[in-house]
């Protein structure tokens, strides 16, 4: 617990104290993207998933380090560096993303994307490299309980097939709702530190934890300079880190059916998104008197076309709103233990 406990504070203040010299560098080097929700529509530097994953290695490594030397933990070690390689490959592939994106400005009118990067067909294949190191290892158990139809052991389906999906489906799913401050931060830190929590009470496997947990921290630092009003932001190498680093601590500590629950918002992101054969924007229409307004003529392709619909708010009330969604989901694993 001593061990865990250090590997957290050390992601905290490892992405704390870089994320400043990140913010001058991405700046000089030209990393840029817009604020979408701004009027002034500012440009800010971009992928600040970068630091976030600083942050999450150092505080796996250091853990990896006080098993090997400590406790003799080699099982433990191997399972944690495969997932410290799984965070490289899907951060170093969103950092591609990020460096191919241009900035222009956004029609409000017909509600195009500001950003052109990889084509959406090519990002799951850019993705499935990092489901590599979970299944040379045979991560996770191949049997799983499937409601109505009992336990099932899927042998090497799993490795093979059931890990490279979820990968693949979780990095581009929590990619498709952001685009406003904190959000991609705050509902990180929520899912995160909840599975984190409920691995840490429930799974007979403690890894899942250090990875939940160790995210949690970074994530935590982070929003103290992506919060409303941003000074940088997350890039899609935040947000497929979130998605392997999510898959990775799920299987790793075996609680499949809780993080399915607790990761639900973004599977309905997909849906609503699909209906729009992912061209819709999660954005809105902002108003001279901040408030977003929603477009695409009332047609909800996103949870944030929701909320808008529901109300005139700020891009900081959406942004708290997803996050209480997020809570609420994230509570119903702690109701009964899955």
């Amino acid at each position: 617990m001593k061990a865990l406990l250090l590997s957290v504070v050390i992601s905290f203040f490892t992405t704390y104290f870089a994320m400043p010299y990140l913010i001058k560098f991405l700046t000089a080097a030209g990393i840029l993207g817009v604020d979408l929700n701004k009027k002034t529509k500012p440009k800010l530097p971009a992928s600040g998933g970068i630091c976030v994953a600083v942050g999450i290695l150092a505080g796996l490594l250091f853990y990896v380090g006080i098993e090997t030397f400590v406790y003799g933990g080699q099982d433990t070690s191997v399972q944690l560096l495969a997932a410290v390689s799984s965070i490289l490959i899907v951060t170093f592939t969103g950092l591609l993303d990020d460096l191919n994106v241009k900035s222009r400005v956004v029609d409000t009118k017909d509600g195009k994307n500001l950003k052109v990067g990889f084509p959406q067909w090519l990002k799951p294949l850019l993705t499935l490299p990092a489901a590599i190191p979970l299944m040379v290892i045979n991560a996770g158990e191949t049997s799983m309980l499937i409601p109505f139809l009992g336990k099932i052991n899927f042998g090497l389906f799993y490795p093979l097939l059931l890990i490279p999906i979820g990968v693949v489906g979780m990095s581009n799913a929590i990619n498709l709702l952001g685009g406003f401050n904190g959000v991609e931060a705050g509902m990180g830190f929520v899912y995160m530190g909840s599975l984190g929590l409920y691995s840490l009470l429930y799974s007979s496997n403690p890894i899942g934890s250090v990875i939940f947990l160790i995210s949690a921290a970074a994530l935590l630092a982070f929003t103290r300079y992506n919060w409303f009003p941003a000074k940088i932001l997350p890039g899609d190498s935040l947000t497929y880190l979130l998605g392997a680093a999510v898959v990775t601590g799920v299987v790793l500590g075996n609680i499949e059916r809780a993080g399915i629950i607790a990761m639900t918002p973004f599977f309905i992101e997909f849906l609503l998104k699909a209906r729009s054969r992912f061209k819709a924007s999660c954005l809105g229409v902002v108003k001279p008197d901040g408030k977003i307004m929603p477009r695409y003529n009332g047609k909800i392709y996103s949870l944030t076309h929701v909320v808008m619909k529901f109300g005139n708010f700020t891009e900081r009330q959406i942004t708290i709103i997803l996050i209480l969604v997020q809570v609420a989901f994230c509570s119903i694993i702690f109701l009964k233990p899955f």
